[in-house]
């Protein structure tokens, strides 16, 4: 998770935080932390969503976007994902920013668990400084795809 702007951002992906906080290094980030919150919620926060940036072909005009966003409690941007040494993949992954309700929701009722992944986050980095990548690779946290249909995303989609 990460803070800005007014707005709490969800990334799913760890290799991307690690991007973001170039491995739990950079000043003011140097605690890494996962958490885990409710499906109910982030299906929530995706249903509600608007597009972090104007889309020709997805709205309907500019105006109607900025309108969008200014009332939606909740946002997204699909940046590129990153391999082991943080370089971009050909593919993107989900960036969910909340706001207003859904970040007061997102603190108070979708949040299970916080924990703290910082050493993980530096026992993976100092494998891949070695040049170990198949062993950094076995201790990266299992991700797989969300199953989120097109009720969920449709409206998220370039």
């Amino acid at each position: 998770m990460v803070c800005g702007r007014g707005l709490t951002w969800i990334k799913p992906s760890f290799l991307w935080i690690m991007y973001r906080c170039g491995w739990g290094t950079k000043a003011g980030q140097e605690t890494v932390v996962a958490v885990e919150i409710a499906r109910d919620g982030f299906e929530w926060a995706l249903r509600n969503a608007c597009m972090s940036s104007y889309v020709r072909g997805l709205h309907s005009d500019r105006g109607a976007w900025q309108r969008e966003l200014k009332r939606a409690p909740a946002r997204v941007q699909w940046d590129p994902e990153r391999d082991l040494r943080l370089r971009p993949l050909p593919y993107r992954s989900l960036q969910l920013g909340l706001s207003g309700e859904a970040a007061r929701r997102y603190a108070d009722e979708w949040t299970v668990s916080i924990s703290d992944v910082t050493p993980l986050a530096h026992e993976i980095h100092a494998l891949v400084g070695d040049g170990d990548l198949d062993s950094a690779a076995r201790l990266l946290p299992q991700e797989r795809p969300y199953p989120a249909g097109d009720e969920l995303t449709a409206h998220l989609r370039p």
